[in-house]
């Protein structure tokens, strides 16, 4: 980092900053002159999952992508307001958004994994990031912490595009959690998998929880209700030129969330009577 540094651990002044690892203020996304989503104010919490549920185009993607500083790889795209990461402006002019992808971790809705076979898939980001002490213990880790070791430790030299789907993603958070972040983002990380690869990442979240944070974007209510310790229902609004942004309609914990819903729009969402 450029001056500053993502590790809070020596940082006790209040308890936001103990149990925080997300602190979002009046955030909106703009590409161009077209908002995406608008003043988002939520706070997420350490060492729990969040989804974030809602209808498509409601800026649940773009959000998310803000809080990793993805966004800064395009062009058109704006943030305004203030992202908090375990009390660290993620938007200082000190931030180095290299370290800060480090620290926070993606994986995407299409497993991606790098046409190398499965054990370069690991070291790829082990290398980049200098940290090659131990390497195939460092492999060996992340591929147990992603519930994937004892599918392919004997096969470790596999070209990694030829492993499942769902084989697939779990490289892919592998390889996201080999560079020891705190933190990790999931865009809709089954979207492209059957029941049976979906409920073998909705266990692994699970499990990793008790070493990271977790937020995902979901449009499935059942995984959200399942996975989640806390949620946040977006939808769009017209604006006066035609076009739809994105706001936050509630976040609470999930269980009220799909018990007890405090807005009306809400529940019609989660019942299905609507999006």
């Amino acid at each position: 980092m450029k001056g500053v540094t993502l590790n809070m651990e020596n940082k006790t002044s209040s308890k936001i900053d103990l149990d925080s690892v997300f602190s979002v203020k009046n955030v909106s996304v703009n590409y161009g002159d077209f908002v995406a989503v608008k003043n988002v104010s939520m706070e997420m919490y350490k060492n729990k999952i969040t989804a974030f549920i809602g209808p498509s185009g409601c800026g649940k993607s773009t959000l998310i992508r803000s809080f990793n500083r993805m966004n800064d790889l395009v062009p058109s795209a704006k943030v305004s307001g203030e992202i908090l990461y375990q009390g660290i402006n993620l938007y200082d002019q000190n931030v180095d958004p290299v370290q800060v992808r480090r620290r926070i971790g993606m994986v995407f809705q299409k497993p991606n994994p790098f046409p190398k076979s499965i054990k370069e898939n690991i070291a790829f980001g082990l290398r980049v990031n200098n940290m090659t002490d131990n390497l195939d213990d460092r492999i060996e880790k992340a591929l147990t912490q992603a519930a994937l070791w004892d599918e392919v430790k004997k096969d470790l030299d596999k070209n990694a595009l030829d492993l499942s789907g769902g084989q697939q993603q779990r490289l892919c958070i592998a390889r996201t959690i080999a560079v020891e972040p705190d933190t990790i983002l999931m865009d809709e990380p089954c979207s492209a998998l059957d029941p049976v690869a979906t409920k073998k990442i909705e266990d692994l979240m699970q499990l990793l929880v008790n070493e990271f944070s977790i937020l995902i974007v979901t449009h499935n209510m059942h995984q959200a209700s399942r996975v989640s310790d806390y949620c946040a229902f977006f939808t769009t609004k017209a604006t006066e030129d035609g076009r739809r942004t994105g706001e936050l309609v509630e976040y609470n914990d999930t269980k009220t969330m799909f018990t007890n819903p405090i807005q009306s729009l809400t529940e019609e969402y989660i019942s299905g009577r609507f999006g």
